[in-house]
Formats: C-alpha cells, sequence, structure tokens
C-alpha cells in the first residue's frame, strides 16, 4: 500500500476506536471520518497491548475502506511502542497514518520513519503534542522532514499541567500548536470532546476550533463526526461571502476596497481566495 498526498485525504473529522474493539471497526471506518484510527495506546491495558497489536491488522484488511486508515501506536519511549514498530513493519496490510503519542522531539518522527518507510511505501506521520516538554521544543518537532501534522493531546497535557480540560484553561496550548504548525505549513487537528452525549458542547467546541485555526477535530463516537463535519464544511453563505470578496479584489485591482460596508485588503483576500479554491477542490 503506497500512502498519497496528506493535504489530500485528511480531511476535517477523524475518528478514533479502541484496538481491541474489532466488532466496531467496520462502523469506524463508515461513520463518515474522512480519518480512522485504531489504537493500541490509551484505550488499551498494559496487559492487553500485544493482543491489541495483533488484533488491529485486522482494521487494514476490511475491503473498500471509504477513508484514510491509521493506528495510534504507544510512546517511542516505552518498550511497547519498540514493539509496536517492529509489528507494523510486518503487517501484511498497512495503515496509511502512524499517530505517534507522547512526541517530545524530532528524533520519535525519524525513528518511526526510519523503521517502517519500505519501498512503495511510505505512511504519513504524525506527531501527538500532549506535553509541556512538546510544547518547549515545537519549533524543532515541525522541522522533522516526514511530519505530515500534528494533533493536540488535550486530556494528557491538562493532566501534566493540572488544569482543567475547559477551552479557556486550554486557550495557551492550543494557539501554541496552531501557530507553530501554521508556520511549518503543516495542518493541526484538535483533540476530541470527551462529553460523549451533549452535541450542543461538541459543536460548540468544533466551532471553537475552527475559529482558533485547526484544519479538523478528532472524535471518540461515530455520532460526532457529522457535527464535525458540518462545523468545517464551509456554508453555502461562507462561500457566497468568499467570492464576493475575491471579485472586489479583481475589480479594485488588489487595493484596499469595501465589501458589504466592511473594509477588505490583502489578508482578507487571500483567505477568501484559499476558501473559494478549498471549495472549487470539494465541488
Amino acid at each position: 500500500m503506497t500512502s498519497t498526498s496528506t493535504s489530500r485525504r485528511i480531511g476535517r473529522a477523524w475518528i478514533i476506536t479502541p484496538g481491541l474493539s474489532t466488532d466496531r471497526f467496520e462502523s469506524a471506518q463508515h461513520s463518515g471520518a474522512a480519518v480512522a484510527v485504531v489504537d493500541i495506546e490509551d484505550s488499551v491495558a498494559l496487559a492487553d497491548k500485544q493482543t491489541a497489536r495483533t488484533a488491529s491488522e485486522a482494521f487494514f484488511t476490511l475491503p473498500d475502506p471509504p477513508c484514510t486508515l491509521g493506528i495510534r501506536m504507544n510512546s517511542l519511549t516505552t518498550l511497547d511502542g519498540i514493539k509496536d514498530l517492529a509489528a507494523l513493519a510486518a503487517y501484511t496490510a498497512r495503515p496509511d497514518l502512524i499517530v505517534v503519542p507522547k512526541v517530545e522531539s524530532p528524533r520519535d518522527i525519524e525513528l518511526a520513519a526510519a523503521a517502517l518507510d519500505a519501498d512503495g511505501y511510505t505512511p504519513d506521520i504524525w506527531a501527538l503534542i500532549e506535553s509541556p516538554r512538546a510544547f518547549d521544543t515545537l519549533p524543532a518537532i515541525m522541522r522533522a522532514p516526514r511530519l505530515g501534522g500534528v494533533i493536540f493531546g488535550s486530556a494528557d497535557y491538562a493532566a501534566s499541567v493540572r488544569c482543567g480540560l475547559g477551552w479557556d484553561a486550554l486557550r495557551y496550548a492550543r494557539s501554541a500548536l496552531i501557530n507553530a504548525a501554521t508556520a511549518a505549513n503543516i495542518p493541526a487537528i484538535d483533540s476530541p470532546t470527551w462529553e460523549l452525549d451533549d452535541p450542543g458542547i461538541l459543536r460548540r467546541d468544533a466551532e471553537r476550533a475552527k475559529e482558533l485555526g485547526f484544519f479538523g477535530k478528532s472524535c471518540v463516537h461515530p455520532r460526532h463526526v457529522q457535527v464535525i463535519n458540518g462545523v468545517f464544511t464551509p456554508t453555502a453563505e461562507e462561500i457566497a461571502q468568499a467570492r464576493a470578496v475575491v471579485a472586489a479584489a479583481e475589480a479594485s485591482g488588489g487595493t484596499v476596497t469595501t465589501v458589504d460596508g466592511r473594509m477588505r485588503g490583502t489578508p482578507f483576500f487571500n483567505a477568501a481566495r484559499a476558501l473559494v479554491a478549498e471549495a472549487d477542490r470539494t465541488t
């Protein structure tokens, strides 16, 4: 299996399913998420790691998956992480995407690539950023040549700094991650919303993540996928407004102008062109 460009395949909604829950594999892949990730890290007890490592290969052998398939392995600072690399290298059906947790150095990305890259197979490698030390070394992590993108790990980060999981408590971390990812021209995906039964909280969190600059958002339940897709997909009104700004830019020769009573200039023109280009690619 040969991975294709991450920018064409990651989409907005990611779903994560436990590696031991083989009965959920198919529903996760057909949930409507653009990326389905099987997890053999936090959702699996230490005693069950080997069982999950073996069972998870079935996630990649299901016929005709409609989305990008990935796996969240264990940290490369643990023995289980090293065992994961050996097992993944021997999988007959291989993941499109590897999520490396607890990343605190570009070396983690380099090690995963060195162990897994093979003729005709170069998986996308993503870093899960979830510790204070990771934020201290973000510029170096972002320079890892094989890094495809980053994911915010809110639960581990909050536990490390002993803060709450609320939006205000984690605003700095999210903003720092978005800034570093944008500087490196790679996408960032927000962490799941942990309240499973309140779609209002999920929608609010997704809207805030979008406003802050995240490319998409992950989730742990299939019913969250539709809400995330709905929030991150530009509305017809947003696209129409962007087209109006692009038209105004062309009419003004790129100089400052007004659109519907609002001043618009180069930054607005660039943002509108990007949104229109995205809309045209997906229609």
